[in-house]
Parts: structure tokens; sequence; C-alpha cells
């Protein structure tokens, strides 16, 4: 069955987002200049309803609010990153966790005695869905602020915009 894809743009305050659609579902969201995202050559930027739902969430986001639940997604990765990506969607609005945290809860589910955070942070890391799958929500053990494909700006501000307190961690 041939693929149905559409990009949509979406000027964040933080910069032109690309936005992509496949067969009904959301499957990529970027920044302009985000690492691992390489727009294609030639391209029209449309429209359909699930990129306007997209949008409308975003625009709750971008005012500052929990938008609640997301319009549907389909990320394309190996089982271990969708099985990371799942868990990034699990941490709320305005809530942060480490890498540590994320690896010891993918080690339990995969029946592991351990995982490596340098692992989740590849697959963090490589998420195609900014803001959407909230990766900017993971940081260091130490508190700090690492990695993030967009930008340690966009990071910082998505977090303030959320008003995340990083001293109080989300166990997962």
């Amino acid at each position: 069955m041939p693929s149905d894809k559409r990009l949509g743009r979406y000027d964040s305050p933080l910069g032109l987002m690309v936005l992509e659609e496949t067969n009904g579902a959301l499957s990529g969201a970027w920044f302009e200049g985000q690492r691992y995202f390489t727009p294609p050559e030639d391209f029209l930027f449309c429209t359909s309803p699930l990129l306007q739902q997209a949008f409308q969430w975003l625009d709750v986001y971008f005012d500052g609010h929990d938008p609640g639940e997301c319009p549907p997604l389909c990320p394309e990765g190996s089982p271990f990153r969708r099985l990371i990506w799942n868990e990034l969607r699990l941490i709320p609005y305005g809530k942060v966790t480490t890498y540590g945290l994320l690896a010891a809860k993918a080690a339990q589910q995969l029946g592991k005695p351990r995982m490596s955070a340098q692992a989740v942070g590849g697959a963090v890391g490589h998420n195609p869905l900014s803001v959407f799958i909230p990766c900017h929500r993971v940081i260091g053990t130490d508190g700090s602020l690492t990695g993030y494909a967009g930008g340690l700006e966009k990071k910082t501000a998505l977090l303030q915009l959320e008003k995340a307190d990083l001293t109080r961690l989300y166990i997962p």
C-alpha cells in the first residue's frame, strides 16, 4: 500500500516547524534546522484535517497550556526506540525525568537487570515528533539540560513555557 504523506508548516514562537502526516497520523514534527531532519528537495506544504488538529494542539501548547491528548501519532523507529518514545509520552506536562530513570524503566519492561542511559539518550535524541513526544522533558541526572536535537535554547524555552520545576522529578 503506497503511503500518503503530507507536509505542513507551523510558525511557532521558537521558529518554523515542519509536520509530516503519513496515512492519517503524525509521523514527524521538527524544528527547522533540527538535527536528524532534512526536508525533501521538492515538496509543497499543504493542509489536512489532521494537520489542522495538530496546529490547534500546538497553538494551545505555545499559549502555555497543557493541550491534552495528542492527535494520532505514528513515529517510525525500532521497537526499542518506540518503547522509549511511549515512555516519553507518559511524562506529564511541566514535569521532567532523567535518562537514568527512563533506562531503569526500560530495563524493567524488557526484563533486563539494567540498561544504559546512553542507549536511552540515543532513542530520545532521534525522536521524530518534537513537542508531541516530549523529549525536552528529559534532563541529566545532575539536573543539567543536555541534548536536544532542536538545540538547547529551544529545550530551555519549552521547559520555561511549561514552568517545569527541574528539581522535582517525575519517576516513571
